[in-house]
């Protein structure tokens, strides 16, 4: 390679590591990831920095924590249409959130192309932080009849699934990259496994059958409260909460955790496709040896463990990522001893780019750790709209915050190598006093700024 390489960053929506093949999952059928992972670097312990959608996308964008990108907002600040999630249908004017230089815009100045193609969630307009060019869709999940906007022009509705439209965007634009001399980074962002899984073609909500389902063994369907609207969420999303359109109010007869995790897996098989697509686009235009490839999810799916539904909580089913990367100067390697989060990503895209990585970026690039170099351990700051915590490889702790102030003592402390499932709390022991330390000096490390004025 003698040009500085391309990078394509490809995040899964609420996809937890363990139902993929790389990591050491039997159920489901992950082949390209697996392919990806075999040829790169493979973190066994990666994590989101904030377990929600747009919190965790602005960290990843910005480099920074969400309390410095947007204010500790955890979603859209402003007013959005009603209903029970509170957002609007497209980014506002200006940028009230990521007031700091953010990843594209500093491989624009650099000399990067830069693209987004798929979900965006993210409270400004691409063409505002960054991007050069853009393919997004209403904020709402939809997997077919979804809406779209191309670099801010009309709303245009493509036939068939979001998905696949989404993912031959994505190839087209690699193919016409064979032979450019300008590198490109293409940010591009699958929704499955995320909600409405219903919502996909019979293939995939058919593939697995419920009756073979194993569920995470800590999994609790008798403490999940609500159970009957938050299935429906997840079969319908805001067709569902919003609309309450009539398809959407009666669950399939029967229809219990096992039949949710079986969509759910033929939604991860679904997304693993679109990015089998991707894989082969690059090797057929010929760039592979030129182009850093990512694969990463903004964060994860209690999917009934602890009798928990969603994200957003503290735990390791909320938190946990998959991080794999190939690529120039990536070795084949597992790292074991250092664990990885949203917030490093953008020092390590700048960092394979030749571009400094800026004071206000949190994170450090993963380079080291890619190549094969693991011993250097780290751990990884998350928070949660309740408190702060920090994840090592051996240890996860959590404390909660008041008025931004973390509690004199933490309130969630788990041994992850002897109770991987978290079921003993030790925060009455004081298993970890230093890990507690280290987080209340990250908590004061990273600031929290406040919001702009609403610019409508």
């Amino acid at each position: 390679m003698t040009k500085r390489p391309n990078i394509i960053l490809i995040t899964s929506d609420q996809l937890r590591p363990y139902e993929l093949g790389c990591y050491g999952g039997t159920q489901v059928a992950t082949p390209n990831i697996d392919r990806l992972a075999a040829r790169g670097a493979v973190w066994d312990t990666a994590v989101t920095n904030f377990p929600v959608c747009m919190a965790a996308r602005s960290v990843l964008i910005s480099g920074q924590h969400n309390r410095t990108a947007t204010g500790g907002k955890t979603n859209v600040a402003y007013d959005g249409r009603p209903g029970d999630f509170n957002m609007p249908e497209y980014p506002y004017p200006k940028r009230p959130h990521l007031p700091h230089e953010t990843l594209p815009e500093l491989l624009q100045t650099a000399g990067y192309e830069t693209h987004v193609i798929g979900k965006w969630h993210i409270h400004s307009w691409p063409h505002e932080i960054g991007f050069d060019h853009y393919l997004i869709p209403r904020v709402h999940h939809a997997h077919s009849a979804q809406i779209y906007s191309r670099d801010g022009g009309p709303e245009f509705a493509p036939d068939g699934f979001s998905v696949d439209f989404e993912a031959g965007e994505a190839e087209a634009l690699i193919a016409s990259k064979s032979k450019a001399e300008t590198p490109f980074f293409l940010y591009y962002n699958i929704s499955p496994p995320h909600c409405p899984v219903a919502d996909m073609p019979d293939e995939f909500l058919k593939m697995y059958d419920p009756a073979q389902i194993t569920l995470r063994e800590n999994t609790n369907e008798d403490a999940i409260e609500d159970k009957d609207y938050w299935y429906k969420v997840y079969r319908w999303d805001f067709r569902y909460y919003s609309f309450r359109l009539p398809h959407t109010m009666t669950l399939p007869d029967g229809y219990d955790l096992h039949a949710l995790a079986a969509e759910y897996y033929g939604a991860v098989t679904w997304m693993d496709r679109a990015v089998g697509r991707i894989l082969d686009a690059v090797k057929t235009a010929g760039i592979e040896g030129d182009t850093l490839i990512v694969f990463t999810s903004d964060h994860g799916e209690n999917l009934g463990s602890h009798g928990l539904v969603q994200k957003g909580t503290e735990n390791d089913e909320s938190i946990r990522i998959p991080l794999v990367m190939a690529g120039p100067n990536v070795a084949h390697t597992r790292v074991g001893s250092s664990v990885a989060s949203l917030v490093d990503l953008a020092p390590t895209f700048l960092a394979v780019a030749g571009v400094p990585v800026p004071d206000h970026m949190h994170g450090a690039s993963l380079m080291n750790e890619a190549g094969g170099d693991d011993s250097a351990p780290r751990d990884a700051f998350f928070q949660t709209t309740q408190g702060v915590g920090i994840r090592s490889c051996d240890m996860l702790v959590y404390a909660k915050l008041d008025n931004r102030r973390i509690a004199d003592a933490p309130c969630t402390v788990f041994d992850m190598v002897a109770d991987p499932f978290q079921y003993q709390n030790l925060a009455e022991t004081d298993a970890d006093a230093a890990l507690f330390q280290r987080l209340k000096h990250l908590d004061q490390l990273y600031p929290w700024s406040e919001l702009q004025d609403d610019p409508k």
